[in-house]
């Protein structure tokens, strides 16, 4: 049944308990005092959180919550958790429920399982969760019950963060203080701080879950190991924008339903370019918040999708030779009165505060490149990047002609250009003319100028957007420390400005594209440039913790060296893993399922060839079609031994040589297996072959 306004207005942000629940629930002093906490103006007090956390409890349990937890992002790259009832005995026998403001503030989870990357000795395995109070807790509802959920921050034993909240918190901060400082200098007196706002894009599949449960390879990596092409993909793009289909839009209805309980504003959703791909997008909101929700939307797709006997795929390459899926990341940054920085309006041209935080963005892109890329950088996404689905692994920004021709006639001194207002004819009286953007949507570029934000493309679909982020909000706060500076330092504040915007335009211009990022001629231009090029994600972890990066975290707090040497092992450790983890159920299934099952359809040819000629026909056909057959599982055979060997060499390996081989030797001898075995799946007869193929899963829901 489809929902009608009045059931989304009754249900949105029913499970959450956030600034309604709040106001209603609290105090009003203690209201008024938990406000300014949550914008930085006062820390948090015992006594505020009892009062916080008696509240909280009352409200989870009218709604049938039993168990809370604190809700946390190890450096897995997922979320984590660990339930605690509010039962407490009562000494008689009885139980009563509590809960209390130092369990709200803080728990201690074992922490010696997750990732630490030599951040804590064996022996120091205790953790701290930190109730993270600017975002709001919310009730989990599925089959195991309801759950309150409180987000937190995570913490080694001896201090060091352990988790992607943390950095993420501090990168906020640090750009709210540059942003503030700056806007004080240009005159604003109204702001008192700002906040980077997020819009994610969700990309996903889905397959029915009958043939999820017949592929290894999906259950144990997420992504198709083997499988030759379907005849048709995604050539005549009828699939993007297309009808959706039945069963799909009623999962879509269920999940807008679920993700509207969670104050989730799910908004936008379509079918994407591939078969059964399709794309998700929630309205803008704060940064942190948002990037917690984002979390949600990708348990709650999982979780929804089961209940309809689908499955949700959101690796990044879940299907070769077809378009991967991405997270656009949204982003800009706005004050608490509500000013988007990010904004031109209606004339870009005069609007020096727009062309000078836009000159950070440019000069902060280009010079950390390379952490851009870091940003996007996983396992799953070397799949995707340059492959004429995803933009390029060659970072670069797009403004578009007005914005490229105002920054290039302030540079030179010419007379300012115009903010285009075009207008386009459609050319029939029944339809109004349409204003044209000053932009186009160019979905080459990894970092593209929309309307009033940036659009980084490139983050991978199951990522964490809370790496890029941090990343983000850290390098815009250091060129607005620059910036900063020097306006201080200058005897006339618009001539200064002036200046910046010149000289960041005339030395990081190189950084600016507006072309076609899938062209080959754009790698020859962006070498000729300077620009770095990271083909793997191997390839750039390392800057993590090169001298430039570290002086950049550690300048505005964000992370220590420590901290930056721990992410970047769990990085490198995460690729070997993940790719030895596909080696190995390569290994499965070729010598279980795909070797066993050709050697039985060779033994029908071969049988059916014996037959033929005991009765005196010619059976010239079915002996080549078996020598054939041979010909391509002895190549097959040849590369499952070549693999194995590759898998038996990395295990002796010194950890710090394993990624390299892995991506040098482990990954090529994975692909060969992968061509010598598609190639007998297009020979071998379907009931002999052991799995769902490309054009089942791709094309049956």
């Amino acid at each position: 049944m489809k929902s009608t306004d009045s059931d989304i207005l009754k249900v949105f942000g029913v499970n959450v308990f956030g600034d309604a629940v709040m106001r209603q629930r609290l105090p009003k002093n203690v209201y008024e005092v938990l406000k300014q906490i949550i914008k930085g103006h006062r820390q948090l007090d015992v006594n505020t959180a009892e009062i916080v956390a008696n509240a909280m409890k009352d409200w989870a349990i009218e709604k049938g919550a039993t168990h809370y937890t604190h809700w946390f992002q190890p450096l897995t790259g997922i979320t984590a958790e660990k339930h605690e009832s509010f039962i407490s005995p009562n000494g008689d026998g009885s139980i009563i429920m509590e809960f209390s403001g130092k369990e709200l503030i803080q728990g201690e989870p074992d922490a010696s399982s997750f990732p630490n990357g030599g951040l804590r000795a064996t022996f120091e395995a205790r953790g701290y969760t930190v109730w993270d109070v600017t975002s709001p807790a919310f009730i989990k509802d599925d089959e195991n019950g309801k759950t309150l959920y409180i987000p937190t921050a995570f913490y080694s034993y001896t201090g060091e963060a352990l988790d992607k909240k943390t950095p993420l918190l501090r990168a906020i901060e640090a750009l709210s203080w540059q942003v503030i400082r700056v806007l004080r200098l240009l005159g604003n007196t109204t702001a008192k701080y700002a906040v980077p706002s997020v819009g994610p894009e969700q990309e996903y599949f889905l397959i029915d879950e009958t043939y999820y449960n017949k592929r290894l390879d999906l259950e144990m990596t997420g992504r198709t190991l083997f499988g030759a092409p379907a005849p048709k993909g995604h050539e005549l793009d009828d699939h993007y924008f297309g009808s959706i289909k039945e069963r799909v839009s009623r999962f879509m209805n269920d999940l807008d339903m679920e993700l509207w309980k969670l104050s989730i504003s799910a908004k936008t959703k379509h079918n994407e370019v591939a078969p059964n791909q399709y794309e998700l997008a929630v309205v803008y909101g704060e940064c942190n918040v948002t990037i917690d929700q984002n979390h949600l939307v990708m348990d709650v797709m999982k979780r929804v999708a089961r209940q309809h006997k689908l499955v949700c795929l959101l690796h990044e390459k879940p299907f070769a030779r077809i378009n991967g899926s991405g997270k656009h990341n949204n982003w800009s940054v706005s004050t608490d009165d509500g000013i988007n920085l990010l904004s031109p309006g209606k004339t870009p041209e005069d609007n020096a505060t727009f062309l000078l935080f836009l000159s950070a963005v440019i000069k902060g892109v280009d010079i950390h490149a390379d952490l851009l890329r870091l940003a996007a950088s996983t396992p799953g996404n070397d799949h995707r990047l340059g492959g004429n689905e995803a933009p390029p692994a060659i970072i670069s920004i797009y403004l578009g002609a007005t914005l490229t021709e105002i920054l290039d006639n302030i540079a030179t001194g010419k007379p300012g250009a115009k903010r285009r207002s075009d207008i386009f004819k459609p050319g029939v009286s029944a339809l109004p003319d349409i204003s044209r953007d000053d932009t186009d949507r160019n979905r080459t570029s990894p970092f593209a100028f929309t309307a009033n934000k940036f659009e980084f493309r490139m983050v991978s679909s199951q990522a964490s957007l809370a790496r890029p982020n941090m990343i983000l909000n850290t390098i815009i706060a250091d060129q607005l420390q620059e910036f900063a500076e020097r306006l201080e330092n200058a005897e006339d504040i618009n001539r200064a400005v002036t200046a910046i915007i010149r000289d960041v335009y005339m030395n990081h211009k190189r950084i600016i594209f507006n072309g076609d990022g899938y062209s080959g001629a754009w790698y020859e231009e962006a070498e000729k440039r300077g620009l770095p090029y990271y083909e793997k994600s191997v390839d750039v972890f390392p800057v993590f913790t090169s001298e430039k990066n570290v002086a950049l975290f550690e300048k505005h707090g964000v992370l220590s060296r420590n901290e930056l040497i721990a992410r970047t092992q769990i990085l490198l450790k995460n690729y070997t893993l993940k790719n030895m983890i596909e080696a190995a159920t390569m290994l499965s299934m070729a010598e279980r399922e795909i070797r066993p099952a050709f050697i039985a359809y060779q033994g029908k040819l071969a049988r059916t060839a014996h037959d033929i000629k005991a009765v005196g026909a010619d059976n010239g056909l079915h002996v080549r079609l078996l020598n054939e057959s041979s010909e391509k599982l002895t190549a097959f055979n040849t590369a499952l031994d070549e693999l194995k060997r590759a898998v038996e060499e990395e295990k002796v390996m010194k950890e710090e040589q394993k990624a390299r081989f892995v991506r040098d030797v482990v990954t090529v001898k994975m692909e060969i297996l992968r061509e010598t075995a598609d190639a007998l799946e297009m020979i071998c007869d379907k009931e002999s072959w052991p799995m769902p193929t490309y054009a089942e899963m791709l094309f049956k829901i």
